[in-house]
């Protein structure tokens, strides 16, 4: 049993850090779509990501019973990311057929 708990603990803490990683390249490509007209569904996009990230940050403080009353957050902001990639496919769209 402890064996395994190391194994999870592991697990959570790459998932961290992987979370951080990403929520810091979507918003380095804040600045970059912001330059290109092609590139405006990005910015949902990215902030779907950052929001993927804080998920990802609350299941581990859940998990770790570090702050456990912002657990029900795990089932609120998927449907905020889903939302947003909704709205930056419906723009990409948009985007490709003023294009053509």
């Amino acid at each position: 049993m402890g064996e395994e708990l190391f194994y999870i603990g592991v697990l959570q803490l790459t998932v961290v850090f992987l979370s951080i990683m990403a929520g810091g390249i979507a918003l380095s490509l804040f600045r970059i779509s912001s330059k290109h007209d092609l590139l405006g569904a990005w910015p949902m996009v990215i902030v779907a990501l950052v929001l993927f990230a804080i998920v990802e940050i609350v299941g581990v403080l859940d998990v770790f019973d570090i702050y456990r009353q912002i657990a029900w957050m795990r089932h609120v902001i998927p449907s905020l990311i889903m939302g947003c990639l909704i709205i930056g496919v419906v723009r990409q769209i948009q985007i490709t057929k003023v294009d053509e």
